[in-house]
């Protein structure tokens, strides 16, 4: 995009730890500002995104709307990009329509309303778009339609991407007129080629018996391009602390083979945990299972414990060079929460390009 003032820029609404607007600033775009009212993610966030502002304030209420509108006053904002709590709308939470995070996409649109961007992007999980009989899917293409702006709408499957993980985001999408429907990215990998878990963390050391270093030293060269793309500007591995799992804990993550789950345990063995994610081990050769907040059900293809905070955070497709604050269970919470990098960078690139092409 050229110099700094001919950046786009991008304000970044639910923030948390800042994975989609990280994705847009990769892409080309200047982030102005960061809001959530999550302080370890905000914390992160600022690390991360060191010429950006932060607001630590709750979206629902007005007066948080008045404080963003002060804040970048007399500056221009492109792209609003969103990703209100899906909790309401998850299908691992119990869904209750009446739940006010359901509502919380609302006041995207009263920001937009005040700062009129270009292009406002609102990501979710994917049963936003069916849950209540689609009640919230139409009321946010509603509010788009308020806002004169035309909206466009699509399930992105992460791994399309060079995501390392079954992930699937609800995307929505709404253009000023000129710019009519969005040209959502392309997807880059065929399922053949998905980026596979071995080939994302297979590089990082294994932990089986150094379990608490939170700064470390590479012990092996990257063997894929996508563990290079990841190591890129890092000489140093930060967040990548193992879990230190009872004897009897690792005894029956031991049983469960490369790609199996509780279902391949004996009789009698991890029945604490008889639900459908219980026990699951990645498997070498496919992409991970969706990282979620708490990473207690999934465990290393290779290795018998959890993921570490960094072997998620490649999974996500954060690059070692982006650190996490705050203690590993709000490191995990981040983790889990973050929008892939990789999806903000496309989905980045796909906004500059039709910005480009109408001038």
């Amino acid at each position: 995009m050229g110099k700094d003032s001919k950046r786009l820029k991008v304000l970044d609404l639910f923030c948390g730890c800042g994975g989609l607007s990280f994705g847009f600033e990769q892409a080309g775009f200047e982030c102005l500002l960061g809001v959530d009212h999550d302080q370890a993610a905000l914390e992160t966030f600022k690390l991360n995104h060191p010429n950006a502002d932060s607001l630590n304030a709750d979206l629902s209420s007005d007066k948080t709307i008045d404080l963003i509108c002060d804040k970048i006053k007399g500056r221009t904002v492109d792209v609003i990009i969103a990703g209100p709590p899906c909790q309401g709308f998850s299908l691992t939470g119990t869904r209750v329509e009446s739940d006010n995070r359901n509502k919380l996409f609302y006041s995207v649109f009263k920001l937009a309303k005040r700062v009129k961007p270009k292009v406002v992007i609102i990501e979710n999980v994917p049963g936003i778009a069916h849950l209540y009989q689609g009640r919230a899917r139409s009321a946010i293409l509603d509010e788009f339609a308020c806002l004169g702006l035309t909206p466009s709408e699509k399930l992105l499957f992460a791994p399309d991407y060079g995501v390392p993980q079954i992930r699937r985001r609800m995307v929505f999408v709404g253009t000023v007129g000129k710019y009519g429907k969005f040209n959502f990215p392309v997807p880059i990998k065929k399922p053949n080629k998905y980026v596979t878990c071995g080939e994302a963390i297979g590089d990082l050391p294994s932990r089986e018996k150094e379990m608490g270093l939170e700064i470390d030293k590479y012990d092996k060269q990257p063997k894929s391009d996508y563990q290079k793309k990841m190591r890129r500007e890092s000489d140093i591995l930060y967040n990548h602390v193992a879990t230190n799992h009872t004897e009897y804990v690792k005894s029956v993550i031991a049983q469960v083979p490369e790609g199996g789950n509780y279902r391949n345990l004996p009789p009698g063995v991890g029945e604490s945990r008889l639900f459908h994610e219980a026990w699951t081990r990645y498997h070498s050769k496919r992409p991970s299972k969706t990282i979620d907040t708490g990473h207690r059900n999934h465990f290393h293809y290779k290795w018998n414990r959890i993921p570490t905070v960094r072997e998620n955070a490649r999974l996500q497709s954060f690059p070692d060079k982006f650190r996490f604050l705050g203690t590993r269970t709000q490191q995990n919470r981040q983790v889990g929460n973050a929008v892939p990098p990789l999806l903000g960078y496309h989905l980045g690139k796909a906004v500059i390009k039709q910005y480009e092409m109408m001038g």
